[in-house]
C-alpha cells in the first residue's frame, strides 16, 4: 500500500458548506498525502459529492481552507483555478463519455482542449499509453455503446490520466458493476496509484472497495469526517452510525 511522503497533496481544515438551512459540511478536516489513496465513505446524501466539488473549486465553502497541491483553492482566480484543475483527474460515476466519439477521441479530448498545440503524433502516443495503462488499447476504434460498464469506467480513468494528473478523484468507481468487474476496477485504482504516483480521494459506499483500495479510510457522518486510519481502525470505533453502516453492508459476509 502507499503511504505519506512529503507535503500533503490535499488539506482541508474546518470546511463548512450549507444550502439555506441544510448544513451539509460541518467543519470537515481531511489530509491526503502524496501517493496515497484515501477513501471517503458515506450514505447517499451525506455530502460526499459536495466535498469533491469544493476541492476542485466548483463550490466555494462557507468557512475553512482547502489546499490542493500547495494552493488555496478558495482564493484562486478563475484562470489559476483552471490551471490547477489540469493537475487533477476526475473519474465520474457514470464515466461521462461522449457517445458520438470513438474511445480514442474520448481519451484525447482533454489533451486537445487543454494543450491544443500538442503535435498529432504525441496525442496518439499519449492516448495509446493511457489506454494501455487500463488494459484497453485495442478498444481505440470502438464507440462507448460497444463497451461494457466496466470497460467504460476504465476508459473514463484513461481519459483522466491523459493529462498526467497528480491528484485523482474517483466518484463511486464501482457503482452498478458486478463483483468480478468491481474487483478489476479496484485493482486498477491501486495500479494507478503505484504507476502514476497519484494522490487520490475515492468516494464510495462500497466497503469491499474501500478495504481494497484505501490506504486510509474515513466516513462522512452528519457533515463531519470520522476516522481516518485503516479500514479496520475505522470499523473498530464505537460509533453507532459507523457500526450500522458496516452491519448493513457485511451482516452475512466477510469484507475481504
Amino acid at each position: 500500500m502507499g503511504g505519506p511522503s512529503g507535503d500533503p497533496a490535499i488539506v482541508l481544515r474546518g470546511v463548512t458548506k450549507s444550502f439555506g438551512s441544510l448544513h451539509v459540511l460541518r467543519g470537515v478536516d481531511l489530509d491526503v498525502h502524496r501517493s496515497e489513496n484515501v477513501v471517503v465513505l458515506g450514505k447517499s446524501g451525506t455530502g460526499k459529492s459536495v466535498l469533491t466539488k469544493t476541492i476542485v473549486g466548483l463550490l466555494k465553502p462557507d468557512e475553512g481552507t482547502i489546499h490542493v497541491l500547495g494552493q488555496d483553492v478558495t482564493t484562486l482566480r478563475p484562470r489559476e483555478m483552471d490551471a490547477l484543475r489540469v493537475r487533477i483527474g476526475y473519474s465520474f460515476q457514470h464515466s461521462a463519455l461522449y457517445d458520438s466519439m470513438t474511445i480514442a477521441e474520448n481519451v484525447a479530448f482533454p489533451l486537445i482542449m487543454n494543450e491544443p498545440k500538442t503535435p498529432r503524433g504525441e496525442v496518439a502516443d499519449r492516448v495509446d499509453a493511457a489506454l494501455e495503462s487500463v488494459g484497453l488499447l485495442n478498444a481505440k476504434p470502438q464507440m462507448p455503446a460497444e463497451l461494457s460498464g466496466g470497460q467504460q469506467k476504465r476508459v473514463g480513468i484513461a481519459r483522466a490520466l491523459i493529462l498526467e494528473p497528480e491528484v485523482m478523484l474517483y466518484d463511486e468507481p464501482t457503482a452498478g458493476l458486478d463483483p468480478l468487474t468491481c474487483g478489476e476496477i479496484n485493482d486498477l485504482i491501486v495500479q494507478v496509484r503505484e504507476s502514476h504516483q497519484t494522490s487520490a480521494i475515492v468516494i464510495t459506499h462500497d466497503l469491499a472497495s474501500a478495504k481494497h483500495v484505501g490506504d486510509r479510510v474515513a466516513m462522512l457522518i452528519e457533515g463531519q469526517m470520522i476516522g481516518g486510519g485503516t479500514f479496520d481502525e475505522l470499523f473498530a470505533l464505537d460509533h453507532p452510525q459507523v457500526r450500522s453502516f458496516y452491519a448493513y453492508n457485511f451482516t452475512d459476509q466477510d469484507p475481504t
